[in-house]
């Protein structure tokens, strides 16, 4: 029998998702025999306790007896398990510098730790992630941060809302202004905004045509590959190069300022892949774009005026173009940029997201953890045992104690 459990969440500020749903635990052990699921009771989970126990899921205090442990963020040092497999998002694998303790700790435990962020098809293409519902959110937080800051239409928060079935239904009766979009990013995160995208009716146009036309309605186009990236020496994009040779390539996006009213930023990013424009670029006179929705979220990443994370009560701030100083958001001028940074977006919707992890989970992953001999898996596992797997040695000078 594998004993698998779902552990509540215990970082602060709580996260409300969960990795399966009711539905999806009773509909594994059915056809799985061999696995029985508990659940942790929690005060906070988006699906409360009572929905499990109607499901037959027995709810508990105790995960001591299970194998598998299966959350979301990162576990408390403390709540730890010693010797269990684990599967969250450790948010290590860049040597992280707040989850260093984390680390010393999965070693010191001999847990065996699989990172849902590493979990991967041989493409090194990622299975597992809540990054189409990030785009989704963070497609309407930028747009409810554009209506609010001109006073052009009204959105709700999407967690007031509450699910994207509703959102859907009140975006019908929306009609957007003239404005022109760019969403960056080719993954899951880009996928969702262009769900909101279409839900809106906003138009798709290409790049060329959105650098050189005006539209009596409302318009994006979406940048990825070569269409933001060239390299220096030739101007030429090939997807391979760039990936083994980030340095060598420029970003494209500084001649789309002129014409973009707001920026959705759906990129992967890392310190050797440049940004999407500087800081002094903000002090252009032809800047015009107003609102910044960097979903991907990296503090001075890609969008080098993202500050800090926001929150999903307090998700957008201003800068000043002037100073470079954080402000008040909202206020009807070009001279302040709204930034909407919030770092946790799926769990506005945190139901929808569940549902979608869940399913994905038992499609893609599930089997490859039944089946105890799995490339997936191992690709997956950064430790067991005290120490580090081969593929994530590069991180010993982060993982162990010195």
């Amino acid at each position: 029998m594998i004993r698998i459990g779902l552990i509540r969440e215990r970082k602060s500020p709580p996260d409300t998702r969960v990795a399966l749903t009711p539905a999806q635990c009773v509909h594994i052990m059915q056809n799985n025999p061999n696995v029985h699921i508990t659940v942790e009771a929690s005060p906070n989970r988006c699906i409360p306790d009572n929905e499990y126990t109607e499901a037959g899921i027995d709810v508990v205090h105790d995960m001591t007896d299970r194998d598998i442990l299966l959350g979301i963020k990162e576990v408390p040092v403390d709540n730890l398990i010693e010797g269990k497999t684990y599967f969250f998002f450790s948010h290590t694998k860049k040597k992280q510098s707040y989850n260093q303790k984390l680390m010393y700790a999965l070693i010191d435990k001999r847990i065996r730790m699989i990172d849902y962020e590493c979990l991967t098809h041989i493409d090194e293409q990622r299975i597992l992630g809540f990054g189409l519902y990030a785009g989704i959110v963070g497609a309407h937080n930028g747009l409810l941060t554009y209506g609010r800051k001109f006073g052009q239409y009204d959105l709700p928060p999407a967690n007031v809302v509450g699910s994207f079935a509703e959102m859907q239904r009140m975006y019908e009766q929306v009609k957007l202004p003239n404005i022109k979009i760019v969403l960056t990013g080719s993954g899951k995160v880009a996928a969702g905004i262009l769900e909101v995208m279409t839900q809106f009716d906003v138009e798709s146009v290409e790049p060329e045509d959105f650098l050189t036309h005006q539209y009596d309605y409302p318009v994006y186009t979406h940048l990825k590959g070569a269409d933001l990236y060239a390299r220096k020496d030739n101007n030429l994009f090939s997807r391979d190069d760039f990936h083994a040779n980030p340095t060598a390539y420029k970003c494209l996006f500084s001649k789309y300022i002129p014409q973009t009213d707001i920026l959705m930023n759906g990129i992967y990013w890392d310190e050797d892949i440049a940004r999407l424009f500087e800081k002094p670029d903000i002090l252009r006179n032809d800047w015009r774009v107003s609102v910044i929705s960097d979903i991907t979220c990296d503090i001075d990443g890609s969008v080098p005026i993202n500050v800090g994370a926001s929150t999903i009560a307090d998700p957008v701030y201003g800068i000043d173009r002037k100073t470079g100083n954080k402000v008040a958001p909202f206020q009807n001028t070009m001279d302040v940029i709204d930034i909407m940074a919030v770092d946790n977006l799926p769990n506005e919707l945190p139901r929808d997201a569940s549902q979608y992890f869940g399913a994905h989970f038992e499609k893609f992953v599930l089997n490859e953890l039944l089946s105890g001999d799995s490339n997936i898996i191992r690709r997956a596992t950064i430790c067991e045992d005290g120490k580090l797997t081969p593929p994530y040695e590069y991180l010993s000078d982060y993982a162990y104690k010195p």
